[in-house]
């Protein structure tokens, strides 16, 4: 491959110190990034060698891209929340959460031609070895998600989706007939996984992601697309057949469907339904500004009670503490209204336009799909290792793309 045809120019004193620096920050933080307290200390050293490595005479560089200014956009707008918010302390918990992201800008600014090899490694072995702890954890342990890594079945199921739609991605780009077959395998090998797993809403956006990748990457033939298509629907009927955790859902969603007709909500269809609902009310109350960063928990607890004469109000003995809205949309709504969900579609829209850029369309349009998905139904945003999962994925094509993106090779041809 490009990447590793032409050696690097040797360097010497205080830039070889450097440069080692940072690759073993970009090494680092794809395997920190899994765990929380190995992440703390990842998260703290990439900016610092971001400066060190003159990151900062860069800046004009890196904001060329346009997911980095929407970004910054995003966190200006939830910190002007923090203004007109009652509960200021919780606002800047919030702002905070979305802050931690901008790490995406010292990732992004550090990778070169050489370091690019560096950052690949550390995320491949930080994925699969999160991924080889959900297998175990499920085939020997007997439990979802990856508890040692704090991650519950929605958070593992999501990376899992990530790497299919990845997985897929680069099959239909390879032109290599082995490694095509050997990227469907381990595609197929993630859902297959991800049926296992009791994460309804991620496992409908995943499957509606990778078909509309699909569709966009064989557009141009029918045939195989038809033929893609008809695969993959076979592959996913054989899961849903065999899965008993996928019909034990499945039962479980109608019952709580009938449960929430009859007006019980304590279930988890029931919790949701109630929470968006309580919501959009309050969006409504306040629609262009919102209730202020960090008033939506709040605003739930003082409503909970009264609100439709008080339907909801047992929802407590359900589940006790409130966190989320379960809708990154509404969520953001209930913080900054109109406002903050312009910011939202905003960065999604950037984050699309940087894969088109870089000649990815089809990738790009995958995987914010997927983030919108997913982002009806779960807050993604409180999914830490998922996030940073895309904004590094994003990273890494970006620069793969810039250096190696020669349509010769493998995985490198213009899909715009």
């Amino acid at each position: 491959m490009a990447i590793f045809a032409h050696p690097p120019v040797p360097l010497h004193g205080v830039d070889a110190f450097r440069d080692a620096l940072a690759k073993f920050a970009l090494l680092f933080f794809g395997i920190a990034l899994w765990y929380k307290g190995l992440s703390f200390y990842a998260y703290y050293l990439l900016p610092l060698v971001w400066i060190l490595d003159g990151g900062l005479g860069r800046f004009k560089e890196t904001m060329k891209e346009p997911v980095v200014g929407a970004l910054l956009a995003l966190c200006v707008v939830l910190a002007l929340g923090i203004l007109w918010s009652d509960e200021p302390k919780a606002g800047f918990k919030v702002w905070r959460r979305y802050f931690a992201f901008l790490v995406f800008i010292p990732y992004l600014a550090l990778l070169n031609k050489e370091r690019l090899r560096w950052a690949i490694a550390g995320l491949l072995a930080g994925y699969f070895g999160a991924v080889a702890m959900g297998i175990y954890q499920w085939l020997i342990v007997g439990t979802q998600g990856v508890p040692p890594l704090g991650m519950l079945y929605l958070h593992f199921s999501s990376i899992l989706g990530i790497g299919a739609i990845v997985a897929f991605y680069l099959a239909g780009r390879s032109a290599n007939k082995k490694t095509n077959i050997a990227l469907w395998l381990f595609a197929i090998l993630l859902l297959f996984l991800q049926f296992n797993q009791s994460a309804r809403g991620i496992l409908i956006a995943t499957i509606i992601s990778s078909s509309i990748l699909l569709f966009l990457l064989h557009k141009r033939e029918i045939k195989t697309f038809l033929a893609v298509m008809a695969l993959l629907a076979a592959i996913l009927a054989a899961f849903a057949y065999n899965s008993s955790n996928f019909h034990e859902r499945l039962a479980q969603a109608r019952n709580d469907i009938e449960l929430s007709r009859a007006g019980n909500f304590s279930t988890s269809i029931g919790y949701r339904l109630a929470l968006w609902d309580i919501g959009l009310h309050g969006i409504a109350e306040r629609p262009f500004l919102g209730h202020g960063t960090g008033a939506a928990v709040k605003y739930f607890e003082k409503n909970v009670e009264t609100y439709k004469g008080g339907i909801y109000k047992d929802l407590r003995a359900f589940h006790e503490d409130i966190l989320h809205y379960h809708s990154d949309w509404i969520e953001i709504g209930m913080h900054l209204g109109v406002l903050g969900l312009a910011a939202y579609a905003y960065l999604l829209w950037s984050w699309y336009k940087t894969f088109s850029l870089h000649r990815m369309a089809s990738l790009g349009a995958a995987l914010v799909c997927f983030i919108f998905l997913c982002g009806t139904t779960d807050n993604l945003v409180f999914f830490r290792q998922t996030f940073y999962l895309l904004l590094v994925l994003t990273a890494v094509s970006i620069a793969w793309q810039r250096w190696n993106g020669d349509a010769s090779q493998p995985f490198t041809r213009s899909d715009s």
